[in-house]
């Protein structure tokens, strides 16, 4: 992907113009807050995680090495509030809650998932030249 100059409230990526939501800049902007919660670390972690599926808390946690109890918590439940994130209690002994992508979610992992695949491609690469 090539992306030129930014002209009029539009970007040209690979050739194609790209509308750019200018309202997004303004400090005061809910994009922003959303924004924050879907492109955090564990935010985006978390919901491409889902994407494989329903997940007990223990899953994901598993799943997104590093992540602390507390963090995970804080992330679903933000998620949640957000409506991308579905939590189902079990009434079982012991308590049973599996997590999973609601509509909202789903569509929007959608969008996640090619960035998601091209970082992951070439993640080394940037690293690397790092030193």
């Amino acid at each position: 992907m090539q992306v030129t100059q930014q002209v009029s409230g539009s970007v040209a990526v690979d050739g194609r113009r790209m509308p750019v939501a200018p309202e997004v800049f303004p400090a005061a902007c809910p994009s922003r807050v959303v924004l924050d919660h879907v492109t955090s670390k564990w935010g985006v972690l978390v919901l491409v995680a889902l994407a494989d599926g329903s997940q007990r808390w223990s899953e994901l946690r598993r799943r997104a090495e590093g992540i602390s109890e507390k963090m995970l918590a804080q992330t679903l439940r933000t998620l949640e509030a957000d409506g991308f994130v579905h939590r189902a209690a079990q009434p079982v002994i012991p308590p049973r809650v599996d997590y999973s992508l609601t509509p909202r979610g789903e569509e929007l992992v959608a969008h996640l998932l090619p960035l998601f695949g091209w970082v992951v491609a070439h993640a080394d690469e940037i690293v690397a030249q790092r030193g």
